[in-house]
């Protein structure tokens, strides 16, 4: 008799079943951390179509791949690493790549956008790729500065470096914004504006 598929089936257990080429254990992966590929891919993307393809990219390639998953992280980093890969190359298919080079981006564009969530979202789009990249790995993600720097190819300092500055920019475009808020207030609403729409890391599923 085969194991019942449920909700306190494992991450584990659901990709051993799924090796085996079972559909349901596969879409129970799907359906138990879809909403944090979306959100991985719409930060990345800034774009909704753009996300939605990532999704569906990033979700093709697990399946394909599944036998590659060889279990030394969980279940949910190795997903969401395919996921920030599926969308940044959509990104670079689809629009050129800034320089890391560039200034503080401009936030006229930003003026009435009062809702953290919209702020964050907005000032992520004008962020280097590789920047956007590195923080949505370790503010939505979880990931350590070692995995972000071995996705993205480069020494651990690098990442700091990118983590640094991608939120010096982000903080500025935010004082800039609500010019009327504490500087205090715009920190603690930072990083809930940073996850919103995203499950709780502790309870979007078993490793």
């Amino acid at each position: 008799m085969g194991v019942v598929l449920s909700a306190q089936t494992t991450d584990v257990e659901l990709v051993a079943r799924a090796r085996e080429g079972s559909q349901d254990a596969f879409a129970m992966l799907v359906q138990r951390h879809r909403r944090m590929v979306w959100s991985v891919c719409l930060r990345i993307t800034a774009d909704r179509h753009d996300a939605e393809d990532a999704v569906q990219d990033a979700l093709v390639s697990v399946w394909h791949h599944l036998d590659s998953f060889r279990g030394e992280s969980a279940f949910s980093t190795w997903l969401y690493r395919i996921a920030a890969n599926a969308a940044t190359a959509i990104v670079r298919r689809r629009r050129p790549e800034p320089m890391e080079e560039l200034p503080l981006p401009d936030v006229s564009d930003f003026a009435g956008r009062l809702a953290d969530v919209d702020l964050v979202q907005a000032a992520l789009a004008q962020l280097p790729l590789a920047f956007r990249q590195a923080l949505v790995l370790r503010e939505l993600c979880d990931l350590t500065y070692d995995q972000i720097a071995s996705e993205q190819g480069v020494g651990v300092q690098t990442v700091k470096s990118r983590l640094h500055r991608g939120r010096a920019m982000l903080k500025v475009v935010l004082e800039r914004a609500s010019p009327d808020r504490e500087p205090g207030d715009l920190d603690a609403s930072y990083g809930p504006a940073f996850t919103a729409g995203a499950p709780d890391r502790r309870t979007s599923g078993a490793g």
